[in-house]
């Protein structure tokens, strides 16, 4: 069976202030071409269609003409909701839905209930596990502390459940939105940390032959059975060494897997550049970034007059304009932003603490202030749904 695997699609996302609709709708359009010339014989999409829980109008659009399209190849489509979709929202319709083979799974009760495919071979049994937020799901898996790892060993409990109740040889595949270990990060990605802890480990999915995965805007192999198909676009800067793809997986008679990348269209290459301003205008290696989306970061001791009018006047299509001049690490000049870079807020109020008090917050305090970061989170996330 051949199967191709994309997530995070974020419709109605723009790209520092770039309306990316257009470039969305032609990722559509290769989706649709890839199914019919690569004979795929079922779409998988890892959550994330939307960017947030009320999507633009215009996204909703697409959206709805996706799954026309989809729905008008005859080729099964299994959806999932990830953190950044209302799963209630995106699941609506979802039984009438099914009848036109596009299996929307939204909903965390039915995770150990697949959508089963035939072939040649036999059934393959399709598990949806929609992005499971610990602290909203932890009665539904009865586990005893909200965490990722415990919520998503229980899901997969019942799809393990599920699969001893088949034929032997049926072969399975699971669709899941998570942070697996091992997985590399980008600056696109909405924080998911629940209790000190993002990541999963990749064995919690151990006994299924292949997971698609979806939350990390990166194409990337954590085993040769568990792979994320990243984002088809970019959403940040820090994905500029992204090569985005979507991956044609084939499924044998036995349950083996072989893997290829299929190249998405892009609008335009990210380029970071960084320097005076001076040497930024003049060097000629940078021709090459003269058409591509620019983040631009000046290292002057002062900062220059008309820094982006001057820029744009080489690279037309630079978006991000950044200050950071070279100095010493001691110096008290240093930004605040740089001087939390790739902290947690955890660590940022544990800082805090000790800045304030003079000594940071003991075993106790930490679990506290843990706890009141996981509330506030999961409340945004019931508040967001819920508008």
């Amino acid at each position: 069976m051949r199967l191709l695997h994309t997530s995070d699609w974020h419709l109605g996302r723009a790209f520092h202030r770039v309306n990316m609709l257009d470039a969305q709708a032609e990722f559509i359009g290769h989706v649709v071409t890839t199914v019919r010339e690569q004979r795929v014989d079922a779409v998988l999409v890892s959550g994330d269609v939307y960017d947030r829980a009320v999507p633009p109008l215009a996204a909703v659009e697409l959206f709805d003409d996706a799954l026309h399209r989809l729905a008008d190849l005859g080729v099964p489509t299994v959806m999932i909701s990830g953190n950044h979709d209302s799963a209630r929202r995106l699941g609506v319709g979802a039984g009438l839905i099914d009848r036109a083979g596009i299996h929307l799974r939204t909903e965390p009760s039915a995770c150990g209930i697949p959508v089963v495919l035939s072939d040649a071979h036999g059934d393959v049994a399709f598990y949806g596990l929609p992005y499971l937020e610990p602290a909203l799901v932890k009665d539904e898996f009865a586990v005893a502390r909200a965490g990722h790892e415990s919520v998503l060993a229980a899901a997969m409990e019942r799809v393990r459940a599920d699969l001893a109740t088949r034929a032997p040889g049926a072969r399975s595949v699971v669709l899941a939105h998570a942070f697996v270990t091992g997985g590399e990060a980008s600056d696109s990605e909405r924080d998911i940390t629940v209790g000190g802890v993002a990541a999963v480990p990749a064995g919690v999915f151990d006994g299924v032959d292949y997971t698609a995965l979806g939350h990390l805007h990166g194409s990337q192999t954590i085993t040769e059975r568990v792979r994320y198909s990243g984002s088809p676009l970019p959403y940040s800067f820090s994905e500029s060494e992204h090569r985005k793809s979507m991956w044609l997986v084939d499924l044998d008679a036995e349950g083996a897997v072989t893997a290829e990348r299929v190249d998405c269209p892009v609008p335009r290459a990210l380029a970071r550049i960084r320097g005076t301003l001076e040497d930024l205008l003049a060097d000629p290696g940078l021709a090459r970034h003269e058409e591509a989306w620019v983040e631009a970061t000046l290292t002057d001791p002062v900062r220059p007059a008309d820094p982006m009018a001057r820029l744009a006047e080489r690279f037309p299509h630079t978006l991000s304009l950044v200050f950071d001049p070279e100095r010493a690490p001691d110096d008290p000049a240093v930004s605040y932003a740089r001087r939390l870079a790739g902290r947690s807020d955890q660590q940022i109020a544990e800082d805090f603490v000790a800045h304030v008090r003079g000594a940071g917050p003991d075993a106790r305090e930490q679990v506290v202030l843990r706890d009141a970061f996981d509330t506030v989170r999961a409340d945004a996330t019931v508040r967001e749904v819920a508008r």
